[in-house]
């Protein structure tokens, strides 16, 4: 570690600030406890991001002139993309650098993103000219347009990537509380994600779309560049842990079977182990690319008033982002403490558990959606003049709403706490990858669709075919999806009933490493609890 001026005892840890007096160890429990900057920070940063995931349907419909499948699959690759990347924002964080500088200069790249989005919306000679076509943008326009995209999922991907491992870096797994704090994290910082996320989809899309987009984008970009200013006051109370040889480099060496210690078969059994359970995770981000795209454009065609109030589409997933704030804080305080006295888990339920209530309620969520469609798309033959409110949609958005919450913290938790510690931000990224796989997969699903119903249906058109959903079939869409969902979930069951948690596996190993003479000393001492090198710290 030469050369990096980190002291004796950094080293021992594996972790820079570890000697902060606040960070102190000392014969008594560390007081657990989270920064206020890094919530705060990531209220920020989700204030634009949910916002622009939400509304920028619109943006490429009024804006760019791209028909309904086109715009669609545009905002379900962006977010597909930026999920993807986070594994790059993990790679790095867990190799290179620490997860701090990683948010910082991720951060950067997404804030010149907003900037450049900013400045296109604002300047009317960079908006396309109407073609009547899939898609009207091109030129520097196109050049501009994909350019800022690009950044934005580069920049939001590489900060999800390093920033839920940075924040869960502040528990030291080995001591009972602060594993029990480590749980609750998890849903503090989702809770965190939710209450910027609600600012963002009523202020913001509202400013959007009754103002100009222009500035939404601008607020978008404000509130970014002062959730990482408040994370950069936060650095000196953090606790950052030291970049080291990453297990993906490690497994990939020749003839790994020959040479391979134990550890590093082990790190390959885990990351193994963890693939069924990321795969089936899939389809229900499937299901979310849907209210974020075709559910925001059948808002767009309902009746939108409350009271004197005209509430844009966008806003409609506030409902369960509401849901979320009111019963995370239920679900910590009441049901947690109840689950933990049954079960003795400190998270009250697994975090797989946890996992398969999500996807049980995403399936229910999508076969809700297709009945409110039925119901929209007869009103709208009925009487085209007289729709259905717009609040009809809250059902498939609450479900969803709920449904998240259980998915998506035990996912972060499940990946962070099973990892081997020298890729803990990578292993976080898979939650990320999951939402990547399910927004490609809906890009892919809405063409195949399309092109298959195209030949088999009397009409000889898409199910999901050009700008008008009243012609269209999205209730088929929907309800296909949810019997996808059943079927995955049948494929959940079976991949969590065979997983074993990790720390089941680490005792088989150590008591098979004591009568096993083919383990070298070496490996057998890293196993047992001789002196350790930073990467078995945190295990």
């Amino acid at each position: 570690m030469g050369g990096t001026g980190f002291r004796e005892g950094d080293r021992r840890t594996g972790y820079i600030n570890w000697d902060f007096p606040r960070m102190r160890r000392s014969n008594e429990a560390r007081v657990p406890r989270l920064e206020p900057g890094m919530p705060t920070m990531t209220s920020f940063e989700n204030m634009g991001f949910v916002a622009n995931m939400v509304s920028l349907v619109l943006y490429f419909l009024e804006v760019m002139y791209f028909d309904l499948s086109h715009a669609a699959n545009t905002l379900t690759n962006l977010m597909g993309a930026a999920f993807l990347l986070s594994l790059v924002g993990g790679f790095i964080s867990d190799t290179f650098l620490t997860r701090f500088k990683t948010c910082l200069i991720f951060g950067t790249l997404e804030i010149l993103a907003l900037v450049l989005i900013t400045i296109q919306a604002a300047t009317h000679k960079l908006h396309p000219e109407y073609c009547g076509k899939s898609s009207c943008v091109k030129g520097g326009i196109k050049f501009m347009f994909y350019l800022s995209l690009y950044l934005l999922a580069l920049g939001s991907g590489g900060v999800r990537g390093a920033l839920p491992p940075l924040g869960a870096d502040q528990f030291d797994r080995n001591n009972p509380k602060e594993e029990k704090a480590l749980a609750t994290f998890f849903n503090w910082l989702i809770l965190s994600v939710t209450v910027g996320a609600a600012v963002g989809v009523t202020a913001i899309v509202y400013v959007s779309v009754n103002v100009g987009w222009y500035w939404g984008f601008f607020m978008c970009t404000v509130a970014a560049f002062l959730g990482f200013v408040v994370l950069v006051i936060g650095k000196p109370y953090y606790r950052l842990q030291t970049p080291e040889d990453s297990p993906i480099l490690r497994i990939i060496q020749p003839n790994p079977w020959n040479v391979c210690t134990v550890t590093q078969v082990e790190e390959v059994k885990i990351i193994t182990r963890m693939i069924p359970i990321l795969a089936s995770t899939v389809i229900m981000n499937t299901c979310l690319a849907q209210l974020q795209t075709f559910s925001v454009s059948q808002g767009n065609i309902m009746n939108r008033h409350l009271g004197s109030i005209e509430v844009p589409s966008p806003s409609v997933p506030v409902i369960p982002l509401l849901f979320m704030s009111i019963l995370l804080p239920i679900y910590e305080f009441f049901f947690v403490p109840f689950a933990r006295k049954i079960t003795k888990h400190p998270s009250g339920i697994t975090q797989l558990q946890r996992v398969g209530v999500g996807l049980v309620l995403s399936a229910v969520s999508m076969a809700v959606a297709g009945i409110v469609e039925v119901k929209r798309r007869n009103q709208a033959h009925k009487n085209p003049l007289e729709p259905i409110s717009l609040f009809w949609l809250s059902f498939q958005y609450g479900i969803f709403g709920i449904a998240d919450m259980f998915t998506l913290v035990g996912l972060l938790e499940f990946f962070y706490k099973e990892a081997p510690s020298s890729m803990k931000s990578l292993s976080t990224s898979f939650t990320w990858l999951s939402l990547s796989f399910g927004y490609f997969l809906s890009t892919a699903f809405v063409d195949i669709i399309n092109a298959v119903t195209k030949k088999v249906t009397p009409s000889k058109t898409g199910w999901l075919h050009g700008f008008d959903l009243n012609a269209n079939n999205l209730h088929l869409f929907y309800w296909f999806l949810a019997v996808l969902s059943c079927l995955n979930f049948v494929v959940y069951l079976y991949s969590a009933s065979w997983y074993k948690y990790k720390s089941e596996e680490e005792k088989m190993v150590i008591r098979k490493s004591n009568v096993d003479d083919n383990i070298t000393q070496d490996s057998r001492a890293m196993l047992i609890g001789t002196p350790t090198p930073v990467s078995t710290v945190q295990n």
